[in-house]
């Protein structure tokens, strides 16, 4: 049973203020403690609830209730994944696109009500864990819902790399950088950089060269049972090179750094508006398919 509802907003959200007092009333109308992240509790005055940190939430309850835009969701869902646990997460639209916080505010209730007596429709998204070592030591360990990017730096110069997938060696490439993606991440920056749209459901990665410069490289889609091994080759001082993860954060690159990006041990679980399907939602967030 969910006897504790997280409550996260975008930073700076007023719009929402008014709104977050009457979540936690509603709440606790039906005998469950809202849990409050710290600046959330702080814009909606909501000084008379428990609040935790960002990072400790998903320690303390058993729903996340997001409200904000994607950004928001993805930060979430990879502290949700960084607790080890796989509590679902009720994303709802104070963004612009919101392609993973679908829920419009008149959906609010209705959907948290259907959460909470466990009716909700909860879809289950691959995430990713990705690593970065360099020279045997670890520098970074992180999970990720939508994509890890390596990019040549904030001057967007071409990089080299060199990719390898499971065993095999792919290809030496020179481009802006490369997108590993999620299906979930299909239709962000993956999208964005010319790659497919790929359906929640199948067990997929996207191999995605950003702006490569030849004709003749293409994205792919490989197996999520495999290991991707990316290896910048940075020879100049000035050629910095960066990988972010989900555009949270990010960790400066040196020549001979080795990335490796695998499937996630626990995957995320996201509540769904019952109103509507994954096609749907492409037809009003992306207008697919409009002349």
């Amino acid at each position: 049973m969910i006897r504790r509802v997280g409550i996260v907003a975008k930073p700076g959200l007023t719009a929402a203020a008014s709104l977050l007092s009457d979540i936690a009333r509603w709440l606790q109308a039906r005998g469950v403690e809202p849990v409050f992240e710290s600046a959330t509790a702080e814009m909606a005055g909501a000084a008379g609830y428990r609040q935790v940190s960002r990072d400790d939430l998903p320690r303390h309850v058993e729903l996340v209730l997001v409200l904000g835009g994607d950004g928001t969701m993805l930060g979430m869902a990879d502290r949700v994944a960084q607790a080890g646990l796989e509590i679902p997460i009720l994303g709802v639209n104070f963004g612009g696109l919101g392609f993973l916080t679908e829920i419009t505010l008149p959906e609010l209730f209705p959907s948290l009500e259907a959460a909470l007596a466990e009716q909700a429709a909860v879809e289950t998204r691959l995430m990713l864990q990705a690593t970065v070592e360099r020279g045997g030591a670890l520098l970074a360990n992180r999970p990720v819902l939508n994509d890890v990017v390596v990019t040549g730096g904030e001057l967007s110069r071409i990089i080299e790399f060199s990719v390898t997938v499971g065993d095999e060696f792919v290809a030496r490439f020179n481009a802006d950088g490369i997108i590993i993606a999620t299906p979930t991440g299909s239709t962000a920056y993956n999208l964005s950089a010319g790659g497919p749209i790929v359906h929640p459901a199948v067990d997929a990665f996207v191999l995605n060269p950003i702006a490569p410069h030849t004709l003749t490289n293409r994205p792919v889609v490989i197996p999520a049972s495999t290991i991707v091994m990316v290896q910048p080759h940075v020879l100049r001082p000035e050629g910095d090179a960066f990988v972010t993860f989900d555009g949270q954060d990010n960790v400066k690159l040196l020549d001979g750094d080795l990335i490796r990006v695998q499937r996630a041990p626990r995957p995320a679980h996201l509540v769904r508006a019952s109103t509507r399907g994954y096609y749907q939602v492409l037809r009003e967030k992306l207008k697919w398919s409009e002349r």
